[in-house]
Order: C-alpha cells, then structure tokens, then sequence
C-alpha cells in the first residue's frame, strides 16, 4: 500500500498535478465503473516505492497557508472542543465533591480517592488497542461514538443513589474514555509534520486547559440549579456536562476529519490535490504517511525501543501531579488555604489561565528552534519550584502563587511531551503502540494523581503528595538528560554513515535524525 506514487514507466518531472494528486486515491479507491482498476505504484531499482515530493504540486505560499488553515479550523478546533468536554467529564468529581455530594453519598474514608482511582484502572487496559481500533474504523465513528456515550453515563451519574453507582459507572466511563485521547494524539500526528505539531498539540490541550480554568465556574453556576425538580446541585454538574457532551459527539461526526490517507470520497474542506500534498509532506518528513499492513508481532516489538518507555515515564510524571491538582485543588484551595467555598471554585480558573500563556509560549519557541527536550525540562523546573511554595509558605496568597507555577509546569508538559515522543518516532504501527504506551502510563499517572493527597495526611499539609510531586517532576529531568545523550550518540553515528535511524518499515525513507 503506497500514497503519492507515479504510473509505471512515468518521468515524474512530466506528470501533471492532478495525475499526482489522484494516484493514490485512484488505487485505494477505484472508481465504479473500472472496479478493476490496477494500483498506481512505481518501484525503484532498490525495490522502494517512489513517493511524490511536496515541490511537484507547485503549491504557491497562499495555497499553503490556506491548507493549514483548513485544517486547523477542522481538525484541532474539533478535537480541542471534544478534549474539553472529556477533560472536564473526568476531573469534576472535585468540583461535586464540594458541593454536597461527599455529604449526600457519605464520600467517608478512602471512599472519595476510590471514586477518583477507579476510573483509570479501565482506562489504562483498554487504551493499548484504541489506535489499532481508530486506523481500522477510522476516527470519525470511533471518537464520535465513545463521546456520545461516555456523555450518557455522565447524565447517569447525576442519579446515583450511593458511592458504590457512583464508582461503577465511573468504572464504565475509563472504558469509553481510553479511546479518546491516543486518538487524538495519533490523528494529530498524521495530519502534521514534526516541527509544526508542537503549536498544534498546545492549541488542542489548551482548549482543555480552557475546560479546566472555567469548569469550577461552571459548576459554580450549575449547584445553583439545587432544588430544581428536586435534585441538588452537584448531580445538576454531571447532567448537564453530560447533556454537552452527547451534544458535541453526535456533531462530532460530521466535524471530524479521517486520516489524510483515507479513500473517503467526500471531503468537503479538502481537494484530492490538497490532501495529496499533505501526505507528499508528511511522507517528506518523516517518511511513514502510509501503514505497513499490520502485523501483531511487528506491533509488538516497538515495546522493544527503551525510549518508548521513556517518554511514556515522563508523561506519567506530568499527569501524575496535573491530574493530582483537577483531582484536589478545589479541595486544598477550601481545606488547606481557607477559601470558601465559592472562592474555591472559582480561583482554580487564574493559575490554568496562566498555564495556557506558558504552554503556548513553549510551543512556540519548541517549534521555531526545533527544540522538545529543553522545553520539557523548564515546565519540569517550574513545577520543583512551585511545589515548595505552595506546600509549605505560611501566606496562603504566597501558597496560591505556588499553584500558578505548579499548574503552568504541569499542564504544559502535557503537549510538550506529546511533540516530543510524535518528533523522534517513525512508522505508523510504531506510532500507534507509542500513542497507546504513553497514554496508558498517563492514565497510570492519573491513578497516582487520585491518591497523592489523602485525607489522612490533611493535617500534615499533605506533605507525602508533595514530596511524591517533586520527586515526579525530578525524575523527568532525569529522564530528558538521558534522551538527549542517546540522541547525541545516535545523531552522530547517522551523520557518520553508521546506521538509519528508525528505519523499521521496509518503505522508510533515509535522512531522519532525532530532535533534542
């Protein structure tokens, strides 16, 4: 299977635009009336496919920046829309936790952290075949679906009559929510090339930044519905959440976009020749814009490349404390610093706010130097220094300072770490076992999240949580110093003429070179 290729015999310098822009469809997708049609592929003497290059479309500036542009609109305003509900379903548990339904379920104990822990326990089994499930069935049915239904448990949260529904269709809900996230992930990744899915990474995380900031207000506003056909106020946040949610998941379906590869007949923000170009770039770039056919043993193997771990660890590092502050900021903000109530809705909304300035500063210089590791490691700093402060300063507006760092750091690594392991792996099956590897151990990192600041430790200042969090965000430091060195040694021996890097598929293309 091959994308951008020439007709047999063709001199690729006479083809016209629209010949290349058509041959890979033409061979994914013969027209009705030649279901026979012969794919369209030319082979080399070394028996490689020859793919077309992004300069043969003579695409002008304006064509260019329009293309992107579409896509952007399309693809990351869409999945950013659909993170922010997923987001904000997954972490308001603080928010009602607050707002009465601790009292109503009797959320005595370790019944809360349970509530908040058994999610991502189904979370991370079912994401490893997530990404194999999205290429097969393609992106549209399979985001739109799990949206609509994992909005449906949302609303059925709102009627939990004790903590053990609670915690069951919380279990229901890290089913359907696995999907979501390495698809996203790997779609992005495919649409782009290496140096420009940093902003967008940024652009699709900060919108669930956005959902962060503005879920405590949200929800503020939502408890004042308590009464209302008699329901209290915290099961009014997880009904209509939910109501939005189903909402955004059936129009996903027609919003959301497949993979630039796929033989879809209709694109309605596309061309044949647009689509063509963005796979001749990818392909330019990275040179995996095609999968190989999929070979569980091959899958598998990628397990075998230590840095996939790697980024995986520095991910669960990330979520790990920014799911430890969805999870329990509202709680430290009322409990720890003395706000009330309503002041600690809403004062979750500046510190994420200020987290989105950070994160697309990063992705911005990240993208301009050609730079991932530098970056991580500041918002990794940002965090071993906020922790400190915000534990253990006797001003409780000196300890929300803290927040703002902790929160920036934290949540900005979210995407800088995605642009880091999508920059330094090739293959698309390889890309896939990445995508689901490193979500899962994000989902890990949601669990520790849940269980860092426990009750007991409350008078204490939660003191262990914040010991765990420095020693997280150290680790990645760590972590990013060693990926850099294998770089270097792996870079050089390139450069040398010693080996090709990434080079698993059997249609790879030579020059790649890992990014710092």
């Amino acid at each position: 299977m091959t994308t951008n290729t020439y007709p047999p015999g063709s001199d690729p310098g006479v083809l016209d635009v629209e010949t290349k822009a058509s041959a890979y469809h033409a061979e994914k997708a013969p027209s009705a009336s030649d279901s026979s049609a012969p794919n369209v592929e030319a082979v080399t003497g070394t028996g490689k496919t020859e793919h077309a290059r992004p300069e043969d479309f003579k695409m002008s500036p304006a064509e260019e920046k329009r293309i992107k542009r579409h896509i952007d609109r399309r693809l990351v305003m869409t999945v950013g829309a659909m993170y922010c509900v997923s987001l904000m379903d997954r972490t308001n548990l603080g928010a009602a936790n607050i707002a009465g339904m601790s009292k109503e379920l009797m959320l005595i104990d370790n019944r809360y952290s349970i509530v908040s822990l058994v999610f991502f326990v189904t979370y991370v089994l079912f994401q490893p075949p997530s990404t194999v499930i999205c290429r097969k069935i393609g992106p549209r049915i399979h985001m739109s679906v799990i949206t609509t239904l994992w909005g449906s448990v949302m609303i059925g949260m709102g009627f939990v009559k004790n903590w053990e529904q609670l915690a069951a269709l919380r279990v229901v809900l890290g089913v359907l929510e696995a999907g979501f996230f390495p698809s996203c992930v790997y779609l992005l990744s495919t649409w782009y090339t290496r140096y420009e899915v940093g902003k967008r990474n940024s652009v699709f995380y900060l919108t669930g930044c956005v959902a962060s900031a503005f879920a405590g207000i949200l929800a503020y506003g939502l408890m004042q519905m308590g009464g209302l056909a008699n329901i209290t106020g915290w099961r009014w946040i997880f009904i209509i959440e939910g109501v939005l949610t189903c909402l955004l998941g059936i129009a996903g379906y027609w919003l959301l976009v497949d993979f630039p590869d796929s033989p879809r007949a209709n694109w309605s923000f596309l061309s044949a020749r647009d689509r063509e170009w963005v796979c001749a770039r990818v392909q330019a770039d990275r040179g995996d814009v095609v999968p190989q056919k999929f070979v569980i043993s091959k899958y598998l193997a990628s397990g075998m490349d230590w840095k996939i771990w790697a980024y995986a660890m520095i991910f669960f590092n990330t979520t790990t404390i920014s799911y430890a502050l969805s999870f329990f900021l509202p709680v430290i903000l009322n409990t720890g610093m003395g706000f009330n109530i309503a002041q600690s809705q809403c004062l979750v909304a500046p510190p994420y706010a200020f987290a989105g300035f950070v994160m697309f500063a990063g992705a911005w210089v990240g993208d301009k130097y050609r730079i991932r590791g530098p970056i991580v490691a500041f918002n990794a700093l940002l965090a071993v220094i906020g922790v400190p402060i915000m534990g253990f300063a006797a001003s409780a507006k000196v300890r929300y300072f803290g927040v703002f760092l902790v929160t920036a750091g934290a949540n900005s690594n979210v995407p800088a770490t995605m642009s880091y392991q999508a920059n330094n792996i090739r293959g698309q099956w390889k890309r896939a076992f990445c995508s689901a590897a490193f979500v899962s151990f994000g989902g890990i990192g949601g669990i520790a999240g849940s269980l860092v600041f426990r009750e007991q430790d409350k008078l204490t200042g939660y003191k262990p949580g914040l010991y765990a969090c420095i020693a997280t965000s150290l680790l990645t430091l760590v972590l990013v110093a060693c990926l850099t060195v294998s770089f270097w040694r792996e870079n050089k021996k390139a450069e040398r003429g010693e080996k090709e890097l990434e080079a698993d598929d059997d249609d790879a293309q030579p020059g790649f070179r890992y990014t710092y």
